[in-house]
C-alpha cells in the first residue's frame, strides 16, 4: 500500500510531471533537467529522489554525472508513465524542451584526454 501512495504522490506534482515528460526520449542529468525548468539544482534534486522513490525513474552513474532515465522495468509503473506522458500536451513542455535542446547544443562534448610521454632529459 505504501508503494502506491509513493507512486501517486510523485505523479501528483506537475514539476515531476515535467520532468517524466522530458526523460520520456533521453536520458538526462541534473543539470539538463534544472536548465529546461528554469529551477535551481537543489530543487531538481529533490523532486528527481521522489520520483526516484517512487520507482519512476532509475539512475545511472557515469564518472561524476549521474543520468536519469524513465524505469519500465515494472509494467504497472510503466503504464502510469505511459499514460501521464501521453495526457501532457507538448504545448504544455515546449517551452522546457526548447530551454533542453538550447542547453544540450552549447553543452561541450567530452574532451578526450591523452596522456603525455615523460619528457627526455639531456642528462639523464
Amino acid at each position: 500500500m505504501n508503494d502506491l501512495v509513493m507512486i501517486f504522490k510523485a505523479l501528483s506534482d506537475e514539476t515531476r510531471l515535467r520532468i517524466i515528460k522530458l526523460l520520456e526520449q533521453v536520458k538526462l542529468c541534473v543539470c539538463d533537467i534544472t536548465t529546461a525548468l528554469e529551477m535551481e539544482q537543489p530543487k531538481g534534486s529533490f523532486h528527481l529522489s521522489a520520483l526516484k522513490e517512487a520507482g519512476l525513474i532509475k539512475d545511472r552513474k557515469q564518472g561524476k554525472w549521474t543520468h536519469y532515465s524513465l524505469n519500465d522495468k515494472d509494467l504497472f509503473r510503466r503504464l502510469l508513465i505511459l499514460s501521464a506522458c501521453e495526457r501532457i500536451q507538448d504545448s504544455n513542455v515546449s517551452g522546457d524542451r526548447k530551454r533542453l535542446e538550447a542547453f544540450l547544443g552549447n553543452k561541450e562534448l567530452p574532451v578526450k584526454v591523452v596522456a603525455l610521454k615523460p619528457k627526455r632529459r639531456c642528462c639523464g
